[in-house]
């Protein structure tokens, strides 16, 4: 049996994995906003470190309740919009429907269970870099691994399959644990993303000054503190902050998704990669003290551009 892939957010992350498993013939299901004419007319081209690729006749929509029910929907969104999966979500659902968030942030999965119960629900953590660079364009420069968490899915025979599609599509695949996983993935976000914007530089430019790589190794350990307190079932070791560095060191000038959004001037995902990770480590009797001041800096810049929030 083939399962029906449904991609939301058709950026970056969601066109390059998407992308991917169409390459490999893969029944795949693209929902466009504003490339839709564009894609429908001219396609999806990826330029990757891997091998470019062109994608002349996809499966490309304009709105979910035009498109199929999914076996796997990969929301590929950013977390300031997911309000819109109340209503985009339904039309892809049936029974057994899995929805994997390749999202950034902590408590992501809780919420969207809170609106629907009985929804399998996964975590997807993206190691990618990938970008998008014009209508219908993906530029995917470094790396390519997908970590997922499962959260509330009861079938594990739907997990393994996608675990093979991924690997069949030539997408580095892993399932770990849910929790620790999240907790990791923010270790390399929280400092990286949000500094990038405070500081307006990119990933290389943070590691070449002492004074800023010794900031972002003194935030990932407290990351990597709050997440020991989580209670997840594996600890983090302090060591892993290190790994990060010299990971980062190795790629390519980066620009993270949140330099890219402000860089864009639009909103930021401060709630889900700042705030609800500050508030999990404060009910758990630790502060975040670097990490919360970031998160007041960031909110400060972003109202610089949005106007102040309520």
């Amino acid at each position: 049996m083939s399962l029906k892939y449904g991609i939301i957010g058709t950026g970056g992350i969601g066109g390059y994995c998407g992308g991917k498993l169409a390459k490999a013939g893969k029944d795949v299901h693209f929902l466009f906003h504003t490339d839709y004419d564009y894609v429908k007319s001219h396609g999806l081209q990826i330029d990757s470190v891997n091998g470019d690729f062109h994608l002349s006749d996809i499966n490309a929509y304009n709105s979910t309740k035009n498109m199929p029910q999914c076996d796997v929907v990969l929301v590929c969104l950013k977390s300031t919009n997911n309000y819109l999966l109340k209503d985009m979500l339904p039309p892809l659902l049936h029974k057994k429907t899995l929805v994997i968030l390749i999202q950034n942030g902590i408590g992501l999965e809780e919420d969207l269970q809170k609106d629907f119960p009985e929804l399998y629900i996964a975590a997807g953590l993206a190691f990618i870099c990938s970008s998008k660079l014009g209508k219908g364009h993906i530029l995917h420069q470094s790396l390519g691994k997908i970590n997922i968490g499962d959260y509330s899915c009861h079938d594990s025979s739907i997990l393994n399959h996608v675990l093979s599609d991924f690997q069949e599509s030539s997408v580095g695949v892993e399932l770990v644990d849910y929790r620790e996983a999240r907790w990791k993935k923010a270790v390399w976000n929280i400092p990286f993303n949000g500094m990038c914007v405070a500081l307006n530089t990119t990933t290389d430019k943070l590691l070449a000054h002492p004074a800023t790589q010794q900031l972002l190794h003194e935030m990932m350990l407290e990351v990597i503190r709050a997440a020991n307190l989580s209670g997840s079932e594996h600890k983090i070791e302090e060591s892993y902050a290190d790994q990060m560095i010299e990971l980062t060191k190795k790629m390519p000038p980066y620009a993270p998704s949140m330099k890219l959004d402000f860089d864009f001037h639009r909103p930021l995902e401060i709630y889900y990669i700042y705030s609800s990770p500050i508030i999990e480590a404060k009910k758990n009797g630790f502060d975040m003290v670097r990490v919360s001041m970031l998160e007041k800096q960031l909110k400060f810049i972003e109202s610089s551009y949005l106007g102040v929030k309520e």
